[in-house]
């Protein structure tokens, strides 16, 4: 069996009922845990990253910090205000130089009572990948942005780094990505929820007019209809 863990980057800008509720589900897999706040947190091994901003570039530094302190083989990039089926922690990288992003996810506008999703729904939050191979890729994702003095610029959702593509191995070079590395999509056995709310790092997305291209396979559902999720419930809706 191969050597898995989690690493949790939290900016600390939400709290009851979205973070308990969420950090209940990831500590529910078992798998060892490495978060990194930018306040104490009493979650796994916590790290603090202090004097930083919210910012696309401190999230890059949360996960460089945890992914150094971990010492598994694999890695569950894990999100604050996700909720995370205990299927979702099944899967098992087959290889150590591609990403795999799980698809069979929704995203939920808190707390309205719709959700959506749409075909290769690849999120950040959904990444399972070898640890070095992740380790390398945002190290050099600093030093690029460092080297070109984008470092300086600490937006919520810079111009570049949307260019740059959030995912890694998602978008290539020839269409302005970073890097040309591969990925690829599994599906867990019941889906995830990605919370979106007024503290989300990036845009929601969760209506068609926030897109630039509208996605293939759109659908929109009532949140009771989400496999193995009862939210009204869960968030005393």
């Amino acid at each position: 069996m191969k050597n898995k863990g989690i690493v949790y980057y939290t900016d600390n800008r939400i709290g009851k009922p979205i973070i308990p509720i969420c950090q209940k589900y990831i500590a529910a897999s078992g798998l060892p845990i490495v978060s990194c706040s930018l306040k104490p947190i009493d979650f796994g091994q916590n790290i603090v990253l202090k004097n930083r901003v919210r910012s696309y570039l401190t999230m890059i530094e949360q996960i460089i910090l945890a992914l150094e302190a971990s010492t598994t083989d694999y890695i569950f990039f894990c999100e604050h205000d996700v909720l995370y089926h205990l299927s979702h922690f099944d899967f098992v990288p087959p290889r150590n130089d591609i990403y795999y992003y799980n698809v069979n996810n929704f995203r939920w506008r808190y707390s309205t009572e719709y959700a959506i999703t749409y075909e290769w729904l690849a999120s950040l939050s959904q990444l399972c990948c070898n640890r070095l191979l992740a380790l390398n890729h945002f190290k050099k994702r600093l030093q690029v942005a460092d080297e070109q003095g984008l470092s300086k610029l600490r937006s919520r959702e810079p111009v570049w780094a949307r260019r740059w593509g959030y995912e890694p191995g998602t978008k290539k070079k020839r269409r302005g990505g970073f890097s040309d590395e591969d990925y690829e999509i599994w599906q867990s056995e019941y889906p995830n929820v990605d919370i979106r709310h007024k503290w989300t790092l990036s845009c929601p997305k969760t209506t068609l007019e926030e897109f630039k291209h509208q996605p293939v396979g759109w659908r929109e559902i009532n949140i009771e209809q989400i496999p193995g999720w009862s939210l009204k419930e869960l968030f005393n809706l």
